[in-house]
Formats: structure tokens, sequence, C-alpha cells
């Protein structure tokens, strides 16, 4: 073989060898598995959806920041975002960008950086508070010990949502008992709002007997009988209004065995948006296969690793058993310290008792009750009792999960006392807080602090 014959091997090679590194990446690319491309490993909040380059990036891998709020402006307007990006794009406060460009979330959070990024995504260093706030230390002598990285401490500030932490609302909470007298949540009561609500038409309600499946579906008895003594039964939804499901080109329904969160958004799409927005959701929300325990990075049961999640994993396909969802559904996947730690836990108590019929409805406290609260909606003009199925909603920083939780039964100080013990937390408040936050003493010492200088002649 002579030299030019060799030149054109080495060349034919390596032309074979892009040619099938370029199919390989087309089809990695266009496959499920696009692991090959991630510059580096993304944070608790975003690796499950990590492989949906495309909800965070333009097509040639730049960053759209426009993304952060397709997903979290909701969010951000309902805490009423502490620094919203209007208080630095106001030209009154140029100055402060130059300490730190807040009217870009970029700044503070970034993906594929696991060496620099910390606690709830932010890559800054604890002191970035202290970089605009100096004044508070000169202003208020009650901070003056604290040290200068401490803003951000469990029960004191954080960045956005501060609705359970501002001067107001500690001074209205002062004094309040550890556990109030009769704690409750508020009832779901769904039926009756169907009743009222001109959006549903009434129907009457259904039995076994009265079903529509075709002959094709072979309902058999034990299904009927797991519908018949459903709400759904009651509220007269019938077989055909679940399993009729429109085609996607031509919109023509068909029965279909396999149902997803689609069919149930028919009529839950307020709980729908909320599964699709929280940690059991997410990936659907982004076109990716369903969410498997096994894909998790918290412990989780091992014979659970690979049910995929949808709204008939927690509430059943026929039973619909919402207390069945509320408890159990949760311990059949979840496997870390605080959920082990429930049902030897004072909230188990109260929930085993109210399922058992000796304590009143509402009293109890299941996964559910702190996980997926129980809200008034704002959108429907006859009053209404949604569950937020959106667990992203309060879960971290847990200072979250005061107002839509932890006030229906407890008073602030020992609430913010007990989310601050990451101890108490990991044995699912089985004790007393060993932690104290002094949020409400500072606001009960200013209070009197302005009454006396108001009473001075």
């Amino acid at each position: 073989m002579n030299a030019r014959q060799k030149t054109i091997g080495v060349w034919l090679g390596w032309v074979a060898f892009l040619l099938a590194m370029t199919a390989y990446l087309t089809y990695r690319w266009r496959g499920p598995d696009r692991t090959a491309f991630l510059p580096g490993p993304t944070s608790h909040g975003h690796y499950q959806i990590e492989l949906a380059c495309n909800a965070c990036h333009t097509p040639w891998m730049g960053v759209k920041e426009k993304a952060c709020l397709d997903c979290h402006s909701a969010e951000l307007k309902l805490a009423n975002d502490s620094h919203p990006k209007s208080k630095f794009t106001d030209p009154r406060n140029a100055d402060r960008l130059k300490v730190l460009a807040a009217d870009n979330c970029l700044t503070c959070h970034k993906e594929h950086v696991p060496e620099r990024t910390r606690a709830m995504g932010v890559m800054l260093p604890d002191d970035y508070c202290y970089r605009c706030h100096q004044e508070t230390v000169k202003e208020r002598s009650s901070h003056k010990n604290y040290a200068f990285n401490s803003c951000a401490t469990a029960g004191c500030h954080n960045y956005h949502d501060n609705t359970a932490l501002y001067e107001d609302f500690l001074v209205k909470h002062l004094d309040e008992p550890k556990t109030k007298s009769a704690p409750r949540v508020a009832s779901r009561a769904l039926l009756a709002f169907l009743n009222e609500s001109e959006r549903w038409p009434r129907k009457s309600a259904l039995t076994a007997a009265k079903h529509d499946a075709p002959a094709s579906a072979r309902a058999d008895k034990e299904t009927l009988h797991a519908w018949e003594t459903t709400s759904h039964a009651r509220a007269g939804v019938n077989c055909s209004d679940c399993h009729l499901v429109p085609d996607a080109q031509s919109k023509m329904k068909s029965w279909s065995d396999k149902l997803d969160h689609t069919a149930c958004a028919a009529c839950h799409k307020d709980e729908v948006g909320g599964f699709l927005a929280g940690k059991h959701g997410m990936r659907l929300a982004q076109g990716l296969p369903p969410m498997q325990p096994v894909l998790a990075r918290q412990p989780m049961k091992r014979e659970a690793a690979h049910r995929e999640l949808g709204c008939t994993s927690c509430h059943g396909s026929h039973e619909f058993d919402s207390r069945r969802a509320a408890v159990e559904s949760c311990l059949a996947c979840h496997n870390d310290s605080h959920s082990l730690a429930y049902k030897n836990s004072p909230h188990f108590a109260l929930w085993e008792a109210e399922v058992k019929g000796g304590a009143p409805a509402g009293s109890g406290v299941s996964c559910a009750t702190c996980h997926l609260p129980r809200q008034k909606s704002a959108t429907d003009s006859v009053p209404r009792v949604l569950v937020d199925h959106n667990q992203n909603a309060n879960l971290r920083p847990n200072e979250k999960m005061v107002r839509s939780v932890c006030l229906d039964c407890h008073g602030l100080g020992f609430t913010l006392d007990a989310l601050a013990d990451p101890a108490l937390v990991h044995t699912n408040f089985i004790g007393r807080p060993a932690r104290h936050v002094e949020s409400l003493d500072l606001a009960a010492r200013r209070l009197l602090e302005t009454q006396s200088k108001q009473t001075k002649p």
C-alpha cells in the first residue's frame, strides 16, 4: 500500500467515525435520554426536568431568563415577592444594581454548577443580604450582635417570600398558644360546591346497574362496586365521562382503558394544574415520561421503584379513596426519616382518631394536610376549598408552610421554633423544639419601644 492509499484510508476512517458520531449524537438528542449533553448535575429543584433542555435553553443552548418566570411567576406573585424585578429596574434604585444585579434571576441562580450551588439553588455567598442592608445594623440596635451572614437564618428573613415573617404579621400573632383550642382544617365539600356552581349541571346519583361501559371494556363486579361507592357515582359521573377520550388530531372520542391526568383535568383542572407544577407531575408538564421513585434523589421504597406517578397512583383508578391518598399512598413510596417517623407522631394519632370516628372531621393531620394544603379558591364565584397538589408551593424554605398549614392548628411562635429545628423535622415533630427563633421577641420589643415613644410628652 503506497502513501496515497494510506492517506485516503485515514481520511475515510475519519469520515466514517464522524458519520457514526453524528448518527449516535443525533439519536441521543432525539431520543428520551439526553444525559450525554448535560454539562453538569442540576439542583434538587430541577433535576427531574433536566432532560427537557428546551424548557430553559434556546436552540443554541443559550439560557432563557423567561423560563424561570414561566414556572415561578405565579408563586412569586402569590408571595408578594419582597424583591421583585421592578424594585431594581426603578431608576431610583440604580445604585443597588451595582451591588447586586438582582433584576436577573441568573445572577443568583444557575444550574449545572454544583460546586457553587447551595440550598434553594442559590450560588451567592451567605452575605448577599448585607451588601444592601448594612444600614439595618445601624438603625436597629437589636440586630447589632447578629453575624453579617445570618439574615436568612430560619425564621428570620427570606429573599422572596416573607409573608409569614414581616413585622406587622409577627406583632399580630404575639403571645399565641402552642396549640389552638379547637384546631381544624377546612372541609373540601366538593359535592356541595358542584350543586351550587353554574359550571356543572346537576346529575342524579348512579348505581352499578346504570354504568355505561361497553361490553368490550369487561367491567367486573369489583370495579363497578368500587365506582358505585365513590363521590363520582354520587355526582352522576359515569364510565364514559372519563373513558371516552378525544383523539389528538380528529377530536373524535373513543373508549380508552388507560387514562392519564388529562382525563381528570376535565373536572379537576385546578388540582391537575397543581399536580403538574409539583414534584409528582412536573415531568409530565415538560413532555417527559412520568416520574418514577427510582429517579428521585430522596430515599424511596425499593418495591415502588418503577411506579409511574399520575393521579391514579395515589387515588386509585376506580375507588378514588382520598383517605388512602392522604397517608398510605405517600408511605408506599417515601422512605426518608420524616416519613418513616410519621406513624409514631402526634399528628398521626390525631389522624387515626378522626379516621376511626373518635375525633371531629378536620382535626386529623395526614401527610396531605401539610404537604397538599387546603386553600380557598379565588377563581370561583361560589366559595370553594381546593387541595393544592403543588408540594413545591410550601416546601422550601419551610416558612412558606406557616400561613397555609401550621397556623390552622398552632401559634406562630411555636411554629417558627419547630420549623427551625432540623432534628424535630426529621422526627416528624415528635417532641418539642430545641431551638428558639427570636423574631417575635424582637417584634414585641420594637412594639414596646414605639409605644413608649408615642406616650412620652
